[in-house]
Formats: C-alpha cells, structure tokens, sequence
C-alpha cells in the first residue's frame, strides 16, 4: 500500500451513516425520478440505492459518499429497465382452452358477422410475428398438441409453449388496442 501524506488522509472518509445520506435523498429522487417518469418507482429504487450503500463492509473508506450512492442508482436504473424489457409471459393453457370453448357454432352465426370477424383474424394473425403466428395456428387450426408441433418445426416443447403463450399475448394486445381506437373515433 502507497503511503499518503496528512492532506489525502483528510480528503478519505468512512462510510457515510444514514444520518449523513439523508441530506442527498431529495436530489436523489429527483434524479431518479427524471430517469423513470414515475416517482413511485423512483422512490423504491432510491431506498434500495441506500440499502445497498448501508450494506458496505465497514472497512472501505469511500471519498465521495454522494457519487457512490448516485453510481449505485444507475445501476438499479439499468436493472429496473431491462426487467421491465423482459416481458415476461407466462402459458397458461385452462385459458386457451376456455377461449376455444367460447366459440360460436358457425351455423349459428350471421354470414356477414362471419366474413367481419374472418377479417378481423386475419388482421389480427398479420400483427403477430411470423414465427409465434405459425405455432398458433398449428395448435388451433389444425389442432395439433405442442409435443407434435415441437416435432414438426423441430423445436423444444417448452419454446412451442413459449411461442403460444407469445401469439395470444400479441393477439390480446392487438385487439386492445383495436378496442381502443374503435372506442376513441
């Protein structure tokens, strides 16, 4: 270890106590809160920021305890974000089976409410990718079990399954906001 002279032992300090951070927690939030346009957030990431910072060991000596902190924030900014690109969806297939149950006897149904809802799936398969789109139809077109599908495309029956519930959450999503522009005209 260097030997440091009496005037950079000044400038190094122990880690701050809560009592010393807490003269940074509203420029902290306020810089949080302009990274994630949600003040609820915002505030769950600054606690965490110092949580994390309380949890040093006792024995690193930080020069800037405000920069650290700050360094620490960005940080859980970046995690915050690519959590939330994740998307997570989950298969869940009681559901798609009771929507399959839900459907109208075709002999039932008006011919012109037939061809009105042919086009809507049809613009409604076009805004689901490729890929999702076929797995989708293989199961509910053709019926096919996602063992057999995962066979045919020489995919794992997990990524089948991950596809399908992908399809119906693009599916869902498209007619939301199909509602939604309908609704606002």
């Amino acid at each position: 270890m260097a030997l440091q002279s009496e005037d950079e032992d000044s400038i190094e300090s122990a880690p701050a106590t809560g009592a010393e951070l807490a003269q940074y927690r509203p420029a902290l939030h306020r810089f949080l809160v302009r990274r994630l346009q949600n003040s609820q957030d915002a505030q769950d990431l600054a606690q965490e920021a110092y949580l994390r910072f309380c949890q040093l060991d006792s024995t690193h000596k930080i020069n800037r305890p405000s920069d650290y902190l700050y360094r620490i924030a960005v940080n859980l900014v970046y995690e915050f974000r690519l959590r939330q690109s994740r998307n997570r969806v989950t298969y869940d297939s009681e559901m798609l089976y009771a929507l399959g149950e839900k459907t109208p006897d075709p002999a039932v149904v008006d011919p012109s409410d037939r061809l009105a809802a042919a086009e809507q799936v049809h613009l409604l398969l076009a805004s689901i990718p490729a890929a999702y789109r076929k797995v989708l139809i293989m199961h509910r077109r053709d019926g096919l079990s996602t063992e057999d599908i995962a066979k045919t495309l020489n995919l794992s029956k997990r990524t089948v399954e991950a596809y399908l519930a992908k399809a119906i959450a693009f599916a869902r999503n498209s007619q939301w906001n199909t509602a939604a522009t309908t609704t606002s005209s």
